[in-house]
């Protein structure tokens, strides 16, 4: 089953639709307007990711929610911002590169690690949310099954294979090496 939308307060609206409309290059669909419980109101913008599946975002009004509030959602925890993070499907490696440099290009920085059975890059969108594409590159095996569901019990099993590499991209980098 898959989700319909993911929702999250947004600090600065026009920053995150500038990330998620022109930098990601979601659609931006709807929005609903209205009163809150709290006695405020809120805009509540809707990007279409892919068809009928969406990422959301809450833009609150009003004296309830004056007080300036962090929106990572892993720093609002007091978690490092690996943590709790926003991945989406990267279909190819080509394309994972593609978003990449389209990252790179719009400003951002790029973290990019090989797990050994996946790519992924991962950017802090305006929100200090981390945001990741991730591309599967290898095939789960019985083995792996075996040793999730051990893990759910054991703490001592062995640590994972380190990851293959770990890179980072400095979008200053990418604008100076392109010009």
């Amino acid at each position: 089953m898959a989700y319909h939308h993911l929702a999250f307060a947004a600090r600065d609206m026009k920053a995150v639709d500038h990330f998620y409309r022109e930098v990601m290059g979601f659609d931006l669909k709807k929005v609903e307007i209205g009163p809150t419980p709290d006695g405020g109101w809120a805009k509540h913008f809707f990007y279409e990711i892919e068809p009928d599946r969406f990422i959301a975002f809450w833009e609150l009004h009003g004296e309830a929610y004056e007080k300036v509030t962090e929106t990572g959602i892993s720093r609002a925890m007091g978690l490092p911002d690996w943590v709790n993070h926003v991945s989406f499907y990267s279909p190819t490696e080509e394309h994972l590169n593609e978003r990449k440099a389209i990252w790179l290009k719009g400003g951002y920085d790029v973290f990019e690690i090989d797990h050994n059975w996946c790519r992924s890059i991962y950017t802090l969108d305006p929100n200090n949310t981390l945001v990741e594409y991730c591309v599967t590159t290898a095939a789960f095996t019985q083995a792996d099954r075996d040793r999730a569901i051990a893990a759910l019990t054991a703490n001592d099993l062995p640590h994972s294979a380190p990851p293959k590499s770990l890179q980072h991209h400095k979008a200053s980098d990418y604008r100076t090496a392109a010009e």
